[in-house]
């Protein structure tokens, strides 16, 4: 019986292990919170674009700080490959806080989204393909290793939502929820990569 339960913690500490698996598995889960959305209705449409939202915002701000870097110096063309990444979250975050700004029950909303769907699954297809098949082909395993430590801890820290506290309420509300969200975001990456 343990033998049978063995290999499966294995192979899911193996995929938690890879910086590319763990992302690929949240491009996963943004496909899955897409679908959530559009099915959804009311309050129960509101929770999972916030749950969405979030997820967004770890999972790019993550890119940012943890894949970028290492794929700018990593292989040939990085500089290139990242630059038109960032040029792509860019406009999905522009789109992300139109819509953050719009109640989900808003007749515009739903084609935004769809919108912002395309946008995201476009961006994910290049990041797999320019991006992630270069990182995993140009380190070993313990470096795959420790970028994701730092993308699992700071999703582990990251604000479910903007929290304004007396020293950044100003700054808070000038960037916009998804903005400050996603500038909350980037501290939990570089607290948890040791820059904090």
């Amino acid at each position: 019986m343990s033998e049978l339960h063995t290999p499966h913690a294995g192979d899911d500490m193996a995929e938690d292990d890879d910086v590319v698996s763990l992302l690929m598995r949240q491009h996963g889960d943004i496909r899955n919170l897409f679908d959530e959305v559009e099915a959804a209705k009311g309050e129960e449409r509101r929770d999972a674009f916030r749950r969405l939202v979030r997820l967004l915002a770890v999972h790019e701000t993550a890119e940012e700080e943890v894949v970028h870097p290492f794929a700018r110096k990593g292989f040939p063309g990085g500089e290139q490959v990242v630059k038109d990444r960032l040029a792509e979250e860019k406009a999905a975050k522009e789109t992300l806080s139109a819509l953050d700004d719009m109640d989900t029950d808003d007749p515009k909303f739903m084609p935004r989204l769809l919108k912002l769907r395309k946008d995201v699954q476009e961006h994910a297809r290049a990041e797999e393909r320019y991006e992630f098949t270069h990182i995993r082909r140009s380190t070993d395993v313990t470096n795959l290793a420790a970028m994701a430590k730092a993308i699992k801890a700071a999703e582990a820290m990251a604000p479910t939502r903007p929290h304004p506290g007396v020293e950044s309420g100003a700054k808070n509300m000038a960037l916009g929820p998804v903005a400050a969200l996603m500038d909350r975001t980037k501290d939990a990456v570089r607290q948890a990569m040791g820059k904090g």
